[in-house]
């Protein structure tokens, strides 16, 4: 594959700025300053009514310029853009950056400009960053094409925010911090350029090592949920989203004209997506700073030893303020550090080990932290005291860390007497601190890290591994319902519904007069409970429309009528659809929960879990998650809600069937990624006890489902594509399973390539190498199926999978062709595996509705420039390198 398609964005070689001005202050005066101060390219610039500006020639136009140009900078007015952007197309520039505002954020003039200008940059291939954004900078080749007074320091993050002026204030704080970036992206209004792709550049970017968002909201959320993914497999990202409260939603939205989700969903989906969430600025390079220490824990438990009680005091309490938790000392290490502390030492944790501790203290009670299996990280925190000797400490300490795997971080506290201490941690790489509550933040954002690399790396498939759902018989309720003009579904078509899914229900029937409900309730047997059946009415309890533990004929006429009365009383514009009866659920250890389905305007569909019953509303103990769900993400949606510690053994109450409160969450999940209809769903109660749970209520809301290219499109994340698994077999007999590839088939891939012949490695990577990266394990193994496929085809030997062939495709920025390519191992060639390897891609391709097909063969790989010719893809020579093929082949016309 050649160069990235964004390089002429991020490296050009020369720039030209339509708007050069002499003006003081004007925007297009410090642009075009900035890029003669430093930029390594040619820099030309553009205002046809000078000769010269700051002591350099100018131009008319571009063809005035008679040179190629790379990259445009426009800080003309919004008016005049489109006819830029079109005379940029026709010589050739591909890419360019528009500072100037008035387009789509100043209302639906603007937006009818902004759509000529996206129009006419589609038309011709030119590539937009903005408008209304503060530009691009890439320090390392001294490009800063930004109205930004100053520059920045070259260095290995690189910040994307949708905030200009946040891009300002963050530029001068890190030049005074000292902090360097490897790109600084303002994206403006996203017209074209969206972070997605910003972030595509980034992840394959050699100078980049972590990733800073500043994100207000954005335009599509599967293109981001996507790309964050992508990126955050193989890089560190760290995310401030604003709007976490709705005046800041507003501002947000007035500024940026991007949509604004519920937050708790969009702090669900970055953490799905593997990013670390903050909310300050000084928090995201926090985290940054943290992150770049490449030890990682298995958890998020932290010791902290200190020499100070008081300070031990304030990282235990920002501990407790981080949700993160303090480590419980084993017996043992309580036993050995009994042995060389004086008797005086706290004796837990924080381990306070007394003003004058020495270094040989401190590495001795920092390697018995470090033994300890209970620990997952350690915070070493020293205050100068009159006996204390801060250097020799910090070597001891550094000594120590570079013998284990888990995190260390440091908190040398006060100024001149430490300074020599922090220099020592900075040259060996251990984040130090001058407070304890950044130290302790930072190791939650190492421990948030961690955990939501593990979300990451889940990938459900929308159907779990049990009795499969009655799509069918589900998908023909809805459309009943529907046809009749109703977007709710009453109490016994949404039972129905669950029960299609194979989720427990109380049996419930509707009665239509007194003696009707007293027939059901004889068959049902005594106690009976009675709930008013409207399509109006959600909370039934609050407008009169239930009674329970009805014991008796009287009691269930009377009741039957009473509602009646209290219904039309209290909601006297509520449909009426007759009483449901039901017999009273008796679990005396049950627990009432909550499972909702509802849509989020951004990220579609999402499953909510939490208390249940009347109280739902005032617990407020609501956490949410993106489908699809395994067992993994459903028993982690549990325990972050505080519901959750009463579900285990409880005063004289057993614990719960969490196995079986897991299996609703999972075919909840297969509901919502086989119903595309299903708009909202509230199961309140869930009662779920010892012996298994039961849907008590439910309400259903459905509505017509947008025609969709491929399935799941309805979905932010797009589930494992179970589907696409098929069995093949050899002439030989040789079993085969085809499948798309998983992320923990890391093993199986890199041993894969290992075993391939240095001529076949040759072939596929089209350079020398023996086996993966770590980075492009994780690229080629924990995909993203909406944006690319692998399938793997594997045989079991010897009670082991092993992988004979795997091909794969990824999807171009134009979104209607994808880049393929294949390889197989050596000893399995010549069996028709690569034929059928490549068929089940190309189906696949097509039924994802792309249109193309396109690769790159070396002209020496006459085998697959066979296969490509009896695949009926065309082959040209590739005018860049006549060692290289070009093979292409038409999907869908």
């Amino acid at each position: 594959m050649g160069q990235h398609y964004l390089s002429t964005l991020f490296s050009p070689k020369s720039v030209a700025v339509f708007g050069a001005s002499n003006r003081e202050d004007a925007v297009g005066t410090i642009v075009y300053q900035n890029l003669l101060a430093g930029f390594q390219g040619e820099v030309y610039g553009i205002n046809p009514k000078r000769p010269t500006i700051q002591d350099k020639p100018t131009y008319a136009d571009l063809e005035e310029i008679g040179q190629p140009i790379e990259l445009a900078v426009i800080v003309t007015p919004a008016a005049s853009i489109p006819a830029i952007i079109e005379s940029c197309g026709k010589h050739g520039i591909k890419a360019a950056v528009v500072l100037s505002a008035g387009f789509s954020e100043i209302g639906p003039k603007g937006a009818a400009l902004q759509k000529t200008l996206t129009d006419t940059a589609k038309l011709y291939g030119v590539r937009l960053l903005g408008p209304n954004c503060l530009g691009i900078m890439r320090p390392s080749i001294g490009l800063n094409a930004t109205f930004y007074k100053g520059d920045a320091r070259p260095g290995n993050l690189a910040l994307v925010s949708q905030s200009g002026a946040l891009c300002t204030a963050i530029l001068d704080w890190a030049d005074a911090a000292g902090v360097g970036f490897s790109s600084v992206v303002s994206v403006g209004t996203s017209a074209d350029i969206d972070f997605g792709e910003v972030l595509d550049y980034l992840v394959s970017d050699p100078k980049t090592d972590s990733i800073l968002l500043y994100i207000e909201g954005i335009h599509q959320s599967r293109s981001f949920v996507s790309a964050l993914r992508a990126a955050s497999r193989v890089k560190p990202v760290i995310g401030v989203k604003v709007g976490r409260h709705l005046t800041g939603s507003k501002a947000a939205v007035s500024h940026t004209g991007a949509l604004v989700g519920a937050d708790d969903v969009f702090d669900a989906a970055l953490r799905r997506a593997g990013v670390v969430r903050v909310k300050t600025i000084a928090q995201m390079f926090t985290a940054a700073q943290a992150l770049a220490y490449r030890q990682r824990p298995t958890g998020n438990r932290l010791a902290i030893i200190t020499n100070g009680g008081g300070p031990g005091a304030m990282a235990a309490d920002q501990v407790a303020d981080r949700n993160i938790s303090l480590a419980e000392l084993a017996p043992e290490t309580l036993a050995k550090m009994d042995g060389f502390l004086p008797s005086t030492w706290s004796h837990g944790n924080p381990v306070d080990i007394i003003g004058d501790a020495t270094p040989e203290r401190y590495r001795q009670a920092l390697e018995t932290c470090m033994e300890d299996g209970g620990v997952d990280g350690v915070l070493v925190i020293l205050t100068p005291q009159a006996m204390t000797r801060p250097l020799e400490v910090a070597q001891a300490v550094s000594a120590v860390a570079a013998q284990y795997p888990k995190p260390l971080l440091t908190c040398w506290m006060g100024d001149t007497q430490i300074k020599e201490g922090q220099e020592a941690f900075i040259q060996a790489g251990i984040p130090t601190f001058r407070t304890p509550e950044p130290a302790v933040d930072a190791f939650s954002y190492i421990a948030a890290y961690h955990q939501n690399q593990k979300l990451l790396l889940q990938t459900p498939g929308p159907l779990s591994q049990r009795d499969e759902p009655d799509v069918e018989g589900a998908r023909m309720l809805i459309e009943s319902a529907l046809s009749e003009r109703r977007r709710i579904l009453n109490e016994m078509e949404s039972k129905a519904l669950l029960a299609a899914f194979h989720i427990p229900v109380a049996s419930t029937m509707i009665a239509r007069s007194p003696n009707e409900a007293l027939m059901l309730a004889e068959q049902f047997g005594f106690p009976i409970a009675l709930k008013v059946n409207s399509p109006d009415i959600t909370h039934k309890s609050d407008s009169g429309g239930v009674k329970l533990g009805l014991n008796d004929a009287h009691a269930v006429r009377t009741g039957y009528n009473d509602i009646l009365t209290e219904v039309k009383k209290n909601r006297p514009n509520a449909r009426i659809d007759g009483i449901a009866v039901q017999p009273m659920i008796r679990k005396p250890n049950g627990r009432e929960l909550m499972i909702g389905v509802t849509n989020d305007p951004i990220f579609g569909p999402i499953i909510t879990f939490g208390a249940g019953g009347i109280m739902v509303e005032v617990m407020g103990d609501r956490a949410v998650t993106l489908p699809p769900l395994n067992n993994f993400l459903a028993h982690s949606l549990i325990d972050t809600t505080r519901i959750a510690k009463l579900l285990g053994a409880f005063r004289h109450m057993p614990p719960v069937d969490r196995a079986a409160l897991e299996n609703v969450l999972l075919r909840v999940s297969e509901m919502v990624c086989e119903l595309p209809w299903l708009k909202e769903m509230d199961i309140n109660p869930l009662i779920v006890d010892e012996n298994g749970a039961l849907a008590v209520d439910a309400r259903v809301v459905v509505d017509y489902a947008p025609t969709a290219a491929a399935p799941y499109e309805h979905m932010a994340i797009h589930p494992y594509p179970a589907h696409l698994t098929s069995q093949w077999q050899l002439p030989d007999g040789t079993d085969i399973i085809i499948r798309p590839i998983r992320p923990e088939d890391a093993e199986l891939e890199q041993e894969f390539v290992r075993g391939l012949s240095e001529e076949s490695r040759f072939f596929r990577f089209m350079t020398t190498l023996h086996e993966l990266t770590p980075a492009m394990l994780a690229r080629f193994t924990q995909i993203d199926y909406d944006r690319e496929m692998a399938l793997i085809a594997v045989t079991v030997q010897n009670g082991k999978e092993l992988e004979l062939g795997v091909c794969r495709y990824a999807i171009n920025p134009d979104g209607e062709s994808c880049e393929f390519a294949l390889v197989v191992s050596d000893a399995w060639q010549g069996k028709g595996l690569g034929t059928k390897l490549m068929g089940v891609l190309l189906n696949a391709a097509r039924t994802r509705g792309l249109k193309r097909m396109e690769g790159e063969v070396l002209g020496s790989n006459t085998n697959m420039l066979k296969l490509m010719k009896i695949l009926d893809f065309g082959v040209t020579s590739n005018e860049d390198d006549p060692a290289v093929k070009r093979v292409t082949k038409v999907l869908n016309a």
